[in-house]
């Protein structure tokens, strides 16, 4: 019998955004928290093995997600016409995930981050469901922070 605490992995409903320069950021989904990097092909004439070395490249974040509930709120528009107008308004932000007690647990911290595509919602005059607006956030850099 193992006499290691028990450690359960944490729900992905219980989390909050914080970005610069914005109010009450409450998003109902977050997507896109990732990285990737590109490989470089090596090979001195000299190698004897006829392959090439595998060295790492560029490393690429996001984009990431952001889908919230329309409320009376204009902020993310703003901040998306403050680009599409010529303004270098890059913010930083985070993404925090807090366990059941909402105590912080982990932060993705977001850097240099700005609104590249948002999209309202879908109408429909048959339907009933959430008007939801989304935002596409580009970011230079992506840092995971534990509690």
């Amino acid at each position: 019998m193992s006499t290691q605490p028990r450690v359960d992995p944490f729900r992905d409903f219980n989390f909050r955004l914080e970005i610069d320069n914005l109010p009450v950021a409450a998003f109902s989904e977050v997507s896109g928290l990732s990285s990737d990097g590109d490989t470089v092909d090596y090979r001195t004439g000299v190698d004897i093995p006829l392959t090439a070395r595998k060295l790492p490249g560029l490393r690429k974040f996001g984009p990431v997600t952001l889908k919230r509930g329309m409320v009376n709120d204009s902020s993310l528009w703003d901040w998306y016409r403050n680009i599409a107008t010529g303004s270098a308004d890059r913010r930083n932000g985070s993404v925090i995930l807090m366990d059941e007690a909402r105590n912080d647990v982990l932060r993705w911290n977001l850097e240099a981050a700005w609104p590249n595509k948002i999209e309202g919602p879908t109408l429909n005059a048959t339907g009933t469901e959430v008007a939801f607006e989304s935002v596409e956030l580009i970011v230079e850099d992506i840092t995971l922070e534990v509690a």
